[in-house]
């Protein structure tokens, strides 16, 4: 910004210039009318008036470059008065020697009243001060050196006052016309630097709105950039017009390679109008919250939340839109939803098991009580032993399915994969048929027991199987063998395994093969490549899981186009499994006779009138009931002579462990036997008061063990399954 305008330094700088180009004239003017001279006065009086002229010029000199040295007010009226006064000595000079009063060399101070008082801006007093200094000079010497005769002398005195006047008043005239340009230039000075400082004060502003806009956008660029969600910018049309980061790692493109595409390409759902549908309503001002499927550049789907609104940039409306990967989520909730059907399918079973496994029980109990009445007919017989056997695959199958839909912690005992392999063969022989499977199942009788729960061991096998069958859409030869294998410890056929004996189960199939980058990734939850709905990724996951908690390994040898097979690797007991049997193992059947009293207690009429049939015809004494509140009564009176209570656990009006409870409230001592058709934790708990429990379906051989067992002061309470 320029200094500010100051009138009184300007007006100096004026005085200063004009003075020094007044003493300029001056030094110029005296030597140059030298001429005159020559031609009016004498020669010696012309070479004085020469010198005089020479020295009045120097002396101008002087002054003028003495007025260069400082600017200064009263320096430079200091200089005008030393050199009008020079020159007006100088001029008096001349006149004293030329005619004195009558001497026309007076005109000289007319000259030198124009040059002082028209050209340098002094002020009016000093302008007076000059005028008088002048005038004194011409007058007095002659007043003082003369007497006056001539009119000649009032003449000059009268035009040299005239000219005095005339001159201050055209100093006063300039001297007003300066102080008002000054002026003048002074408020446009100060206006100019008030608008120069408004400028600067605006620039600034600019300049400090510009670097907060500088900063905003870098900061809304980096939540931009760097925000958790996939963000895009659609113009009205639909065509990409900006995308963060996310968005792009989202989808697996370039920014560049994106930007200018039409949104609707990367949209993996059919072309049905849908999208056009939903910019229209945004463009219209509706914020819009929805579910797609997403194409990526692999050309793989993604799952994506997306909430859209129509926003204004730069006055024109455009569509921003947030991403967020719901993938996982929408595994989650589809593994939540096979959970809450396994776990309404465990509720089903459970539901119906009591009622199921009371008819079963039934079915069994008089078929006993058949196979006693008619010990001589051959075919009666044949007939009463499929009816056996038939209701107790049913009670197996009905024992399986609660398992499978329920959750049970690993219960590691001596067990032999052989029946687990066939009982899940056999459970599946179903599925096998409709999807034209060939199973081939080749077990070594030989291999010894491993240390497992074979409930989890046929879900890993279950799940293996299932997932061959997958994988032989149009059917194929599933293989499934055991073996026993002794690891050393230099073995190199499996090195991943410690040294040790193992029981091997194989599984494996004639189907499509896995690919060696999903071979990877097979065992990771929810990783699936299937179609979504179709599987949810934990099929494998679980295998893995379940091989680990048996302290065992696996191993996958796959071709694509060839087959897969599957090697599970268990730590084996050394003991063998053998084949277990299926015949009741207990002491014979006169051995579990007796003559106490018993108390039975079942809403079901068929499986309380096996239990009553089986105890009176071993000996027992026996009270049936189908009301507990009854039984209460009956006890009430009976409970010297009631050795034992047998009670359905689940029943109307009372359940049997509160019937159970009140009894030995009663009778500490009283023996109780609870039968049940359900099974796990829940009843487990309920039957604390309970001396034993039986799970239907039960034969009469298992009645009448236990109840021999309880009788002669058996073990605390416990499960009592069948085989």
């Amino acid at each position: 910004m320029e200094q500010r305008y100051s009138p009184e330094d300007h007006l100096a700088k004026l005085t200063q210039d004009w003075l020094g180009t007044v003493l300029i004239i001056g030094a110029v003017l005296f030597p140059a009318l030298e001429f005159m001279d020559y031609f009016i006065l004498p020669y010696d009086k012309f070479v004085r008036f020469l010198t005089y002229r020479l020295v009045i010029s120097g002396l101008l000199i002087g002054l003028y470059y003495l007025n260069r040295l400082k600017r200064n007010k009263v320096y430079q009226y200091s200089i005008a008065s030393a050199g009008t006064a020079l020159c007006a000595i100088t001029i008096e000079l001349a006149v004293l020697q030329s005619g004195g009063q009558s001497s026309s060399y007076y005109a000289a101070m007319i000259v030198l009243a124009i040059c002082g008082l028209g050209f340098v801006p002094i002020s009016m007093p000093l302008a007076f001060i000059l005028v008088g200094i002048v005038y004194g000079i011409y007058v007095v010497p002659i007043l003082l050196t003369e007497t006056i005769t001539s009119g000649v002398f009032i003449s000059n005195n009268a035009f040299l006052i005239s000219s005095f006047i005339m001159g201050l008043l055209l100093r006063y005239n300039n001297q007003k016309l300066i102080v008002s340009e000054l002026q003048l230039r002074a408020e446009l000075s100060e206006d100019k630097r008030k608008l120069e400082l408004a400028s600067l004060s605006l620039k600034d502003q600019v300049a400090e709105k510009t670097g907060e806009l500088t900063i905003s956008e870098q900061k809304y660029r980096s939540f931009f950039d760097n925000a958790t969600d996939g963000i895009a910018v659609l113009d009205p049309s639909g065509v990409i017009t900006d995308v963060n980061r996310q968005f792009c790692l989202l989808h697996g493109f370039d920014r560049a390679a994106i930007l200018g595409t039409d949104y609707r390409i990367l949209s993996a759902g059919p072309f049905d109008g849908k999208e056009d549908e939903r910019l229209t309503r945004m463009l219209r001002g509706e914020s819009l919250l929805y579910e797609a499927e997403h194409y990526r550049s692999d050309g793989s789907k993604i799952q994506l939340e997306i909430s859209a609104r129509a926003i204004e940039i730069g006055g024109a409306i455009h569509i921003q839109s947030f991403h967020r990967d719901i993938t996982e989520k929408k595994q989650l909730q589809e593994q939540a939803i096979q959970s809450q059907k396994m776990e309404s399918m465990g509720v089903l079973a459970g539901g119906i098991a009591h009622d199921f496994n009371n008819t079963l029980t039934a079915i069994l109990g008089h078929t006993e009580v058949l196979r006693r009445r008619i010990r001589a007919d051959e075919f009666g017989l044949k007939r009463v032993t499929t009816i056996e056997n038939a209701a107790k695959r049913a009670g197996l199958m009905v024992s399986k399915l609660l398992s499978f839909a329920r959750k049970e912690s690993l219960e590691l005992v001596p067990t032999d994969l052989n029946m687990v392999v066939m009982d899940t063969a056999e459970l599946l022989g179903r599925a096998f048929i409709d999807r034209n499977i060939t199973p081939k199942v080749d077990i070594d009788p030989a291999i010894p027991a491993v240390s497992g729960d074979s409930i989890h061991l046929e879900q890993l096998i279950t799940n293996l199987v299932m997932n061959a069958m997958d994988a032989m859409p149009g059917g194929g030869t599933l293989t499934i063998t055991t073996s026993a294998m002794e690891v050393g410890l230099s073995s190199k056929i499996r090195p991943f395994l410690t040294p040790g004996k193992y029981v091997v189960l194989v599984v494996g199939d004639t189907g499509t093969g896995i690919p060696p980058e999903v071979r990877s990734r097979m065992f990771e939850p929810f990783f699936t490549t299937k179609p979504i709905g179709k599987g949810t990724g934990l099929g494998l996951a679980m295998v893995y899981g379940i091989v680990k908690s048996h302290q065992g390994e696996i191993w996958v040898r796959s071709e694509v186009g060839v087959g897969t097979t599957f090697e599970i690797y268990l730590p084996s007991l050394d003991k063998p499994a053998g084949l277990p049997s299926r015949e009741f193992d207990g002491v014979p059947l006169y051995d579990a006779a007796g003559s106490e009293c018993i108390l039975v207690v079942d809403d079901e009429q068929d499986v309380l009138s096996f239990i009553k049939d089986t105890l009176d015809s071993h000996g027992y004494k026996t009270f049936a009931t189908d009301n507990s509140v009854y039984a209460q009564e009956l006890f009430q009176e009976m409970s010297d002579d009631i050795d034992l209570v047998i009670t359905d656990m689940v029943m109307p009006l009372m359940n049997g462990a509160e019937l159970s409870r009140q009894l030995k409230t009663k009778k500490p001592d009283i023996k109780v036997i609870g039968i049940t058709g359900f099974s796990g934790g829940a009843i487990a708990q309920a039957a604390q008061n309970i001396d034993r429990v039986i799970k239907k379906p039960f034969d009469g051989a298992r009645l009448l063990t236990t109840v021999r067992q309880v009788l002669d002061g058996g073990a605390a309470a416990h499960f009592d399954a069948p085989d």
